[in-house]
């Protein structure tokens, strides 16, 4: 839900004529909302006991997320940050109280582990931000998000959290369908609006099918290749789990950009048709490079395998410049590449996964 709301109000800051201002708030608060599911999922996956307690602090962690998601719409439109919110801080309390009770049950390096979670959730500085003059909150936010995201390459030189591989990618996996579903859904919304006000279908549908053909190509790569054996090594983890802003971050995109699109094609924005086609088209690349370099390529044997997401997201940019075809456009050459990848795995085309089949390669 506050995935959904930071996107409805992107779009109307672009619609506005706010283009940077609404991408440069929608990614503050997106990092805050990422940032709160990253640690809950990566401490359930290690520690999640399901006692008394455990239930209560999530439920706290929960309530969070709802008032940080009641603060969402002016947070996109305005200058204000997350860290204005008290939901940001309830579940950053809340997640303290986790990791002391792990310290407390604790010994020797695990304990200095849960102790440098606990300290290192940077409460004081967020606090800092109801202080200071909103001018430079952006920047404040910038160096909070640096010290929070080194928090845990910190903490886990003294004591690895036990952590289960199966469990993180399912974890990542489950909010990817979640960003993707709500694309659709959000998608969906604006089309049907503007038929239903505009009566101009034929505008439209090409809008429609070319981004249903997007966000189908994005579930079909992400999901074309199991990861959780490459979440094996000590580095990989933090690489992939830190890259997956991009990957949710661009996928949510790409249904705020489909919205602009169907308000450029009716003409309630002021907004040219380059830039609106560029809100699906770059969001879409993005999303493309990001799984390739955290998944695809890992599976990938030979240029022609490499090439593909590479040379998909390069094409998908091109489509940028083909006016009102533009989205059409870009979901077919997606379209395109799952194809190409699926010819690829055929019987004799590709490398054999663990079991001797061949494995998708996208």
């Amino acid at each position: 839900m506050a995935i959904a709301q930071a996107g409805a109000q992107l779009v109307h800051a672009m619609v506005e004529g706010h283009t940077g201002e609404g991408i440069l708030n929608y990614l503050m608060i997106f990092f805050a909302i990422w940032w709160a599911w990253m640690n809950f999922t990566w401490f359930a996956s290690a520690y999640d006991n399901d006692d008394v307690l455990y239930r209560i602090v999530t439920l706290i962690q929960t309530a969070g997320v709802l008032v940080l998601t009641a603060g969402v719409p002016p947070g996109v439109r305005g200058t204000r940050v997350p860290g204005r919110r008290p939901g940001l801080l309830i579940m950053r309390l809340a997640m303290t109280a986790q990791w002391l009770r792990v310290a407390r049950s604790s010994q020797g390096p695990e304990r200095t582990m849960a102790l440098r979670y606990a300290i290192g959730l940077c409460q004081i500085g967020w606090l800092g931000l109801l202080a200071l003059p909103e001018a430079g909150h952006p920047w404040v936010f910038l160096v909070m998000a640096l010290l929070e995201t080194a928090v845990p390459l910190y903490a886990e030189r003294a004591h690895p959290t036990p952590w289960h591989p199966h469990h993180i990618a399912e974890r990542y996996g489950l909010l990817t369908l979640i960003v993707l579903g709500g694309t659709i859904a959000a998608a969906t919304v604006a089309v049907k609006s503007g038929i239903d006000e505009h009566e101009a279908p034929g505008e439209l549908l090409p809008i429609a099918a070319g981004g249903l053909l997007v966000i189908f190509a994005a579930w079909w790569v992400y999901f074309a290749v199991p990861i959780h054996g490459h979440l094996r090594s000590s580095r990989q983890p933090f690489l992939w789990g830190y890259g997956h802003y991009l990957i949710f971050v661009s996928g949510a995109a790409i249904g705020a950009g489909l919205e602009v699109a169907v308000e450029q094609a009716v003409g309630k924005t002021h907004l040219s048709a380059l830039s609106a086609s560029a809100a699906v088209t770059l969001p879409t690349a993005l999303f493309l490079l990001t799984v390739w370099a955290l998944h695809s390529r890992f599976h990938k044997v030979g240029i022609a395998q490499q090439s593909v997401l590479p040379a998909t997201a390069l094409l998908v940019v091109v489509c940028t410049f083909l006016g009102h075809w533009a989205v059409l456009a870009a979901g077919l050459v997606a379209a395109l590449a799952v194809a190409a990848g699926v010819t690829l795995t055929a019987p004799g085309a590709s490398p054999e996964g663990e079991e001797g089949v061949a494995v998708p390669v996208l």
